[in-house]
This record gives C-alpha cells, sequence and structure tokens, in this order.
C-alpha cells in the first residue's frame, strides 16, 4: 500500500511538473508575439510621426500633386489605430502612396535636391525596412504560438487560462493588391501652369 501511495504522489508530481512547463511554453510564446509587435509599433508610430514634416516639405514645391499629399494624411492616422489586420492593411496602402510620392517628386529637381527632404525620404524608407524585418519576425511567432495553442497538449490550456489566437501582420487580399493614389489637383478650376522658372508639375 505504501508503495502504491508513493507512486502516485510521484506520478501526480510528474503530471503537475509537465503541466506547468506546457502552461510556461505558452506563455513564454505569447510573451515573444507581444514583445515582437510592440517592434513594430514602435516602427509604425516612428512613421506616424515623420509623415506631417514630409508633406510640409513637400507641399511648397508639389502645388498642382495635392491627391497624393491627401491621400498619404488621411491613411497617416490609419497606421496607429485598429485591429492588427487595419494597422497592416494601412501600412501597405501608406507604403505604396509613399512611393508615388517619391516618384512624383524626380519631376521636381529643387524638391530632389533638399537636404530636408532627402533626410525624410531616407528616415522613411529605412523605418519601411525596418517594419518588414520585424514583420517577419513577428508572423514566425504569431505561427509558433497558434500551432502551439491549437495542437495537443497546449490545446487544453488555451480556452480555460485565456490564450487566444494572434493576427498575422500582413494585408489581407485586396490590401496585397497595387495602390492606386490619385495624383489630380483639389482645384476646381484644374491645374495652372507653373510660373517660368520653377518645376512643370507632373504629367498624367
Amino acid at each position: 500500500m505504501v508503495d502504491l501511495l508513493t507512486a502516485l504522489g510521484i506520478a501526480v508530481i510528474v503530471i503537475l511538473a509537465i503541466l506547468v512547463l506546457i502552461y510556461n511554453g505558452l506563455v513564454g510564446k505569447r510573451n515573444r508575439v507581444q514583445d515582437a509587435w510592440a517592434q513594430i509599433d514602435v516602427q509604425l508610430k516612428r512613421r506616424y510621426d515623420l509623415i506631417p514634416n514630409l508633406i510640409e516639405t513637400v507641399k511648397g514645391y508639389m502645388k498642382y500633386e495635392k491627391g497624393v499629399l491627401t491621400q498619404i494624411t488621411q491613411l497617416r492616422s490609419s497606421i496607429v489605430s485598429g485591429s492588427v489586420q487595419d494597422k497592416a492593411q494601412a501600412n501597405n496602402k501608406l507604403s505604396g502612396a509613399l512611393k508615388s510620392l517619391f516618384a512624383v517628386a524626380e519631376n521636381y529637381p529643387d524638391l530632389k535636391a533638399s537636404q530636408t527632404y532627402q533626410n525624410l525620404q531616407e528616415e522613411l524608407e529605412n523605418t519601411e525596412n525596418k517594419i518588414s524585418f520585424v514583420r517577419t519576425s513577428y508572423n514566425d511567432y504569431v505561427l509558433d504560438y497558434n500551432n502551439a495553442i491549437q495542437q495537443f497538449p497546449g490545446a487544453l490550456f488555451a480556452g480555460p487560462f485565456g490564450f487566444k489566437r494572434q493576427d498575422f501582420f500582413q494585408a489581407p487580399g485586396e490590401a496585397q493588391e497595387p495602390v492606386k493614389v490619385d495624383l489630380t489637383s483639389d482645384d476646381s478650376a484644374g491645374p495652372q501652369k507653373p510660373a517660368a522658372g520653377k518645376p512643370k508639375g507632373h504629367k498624367k
């Protein structure tokens, strides 16, 4: 009888130890997801802070390209609000709009020569690269975590202990398509002819 009780006691201890290890493993995976997301969020906020300076810098040169500036301004607030997927979609659209802006800027030599513009362009491109880099790590951690809570034995803990599936940071379906940017002027009278000596506006 004593040997039986001892064996049962050891079995209970082993089972509890295994359960603790499984639970702690899930907590560790969830924490890695949250830490990786925090790094993405930092870069999104960095982008958010840089955009007003970019708009202020280019609008004096690009008087006839108000459409793209308006769209970038509207997309700016979307990258720091909403769900993970909302932010991913907004970030994807903003990337497309910024690429359009930088392409249009090629028609403005004075703007391209501006050190302030060059610095902002470089900072925004570096920020986008950092977002792309940390997104890969984040999505890897999310995949690992989601698998852990959906497979046995982790699935036994998911519901009771509040382990919920996490979203990947990627644009769903239609958001992965090329972004269409409106480069038309907001002036009802239409674009005017640039003054002599000034760079011409972007031809459509």
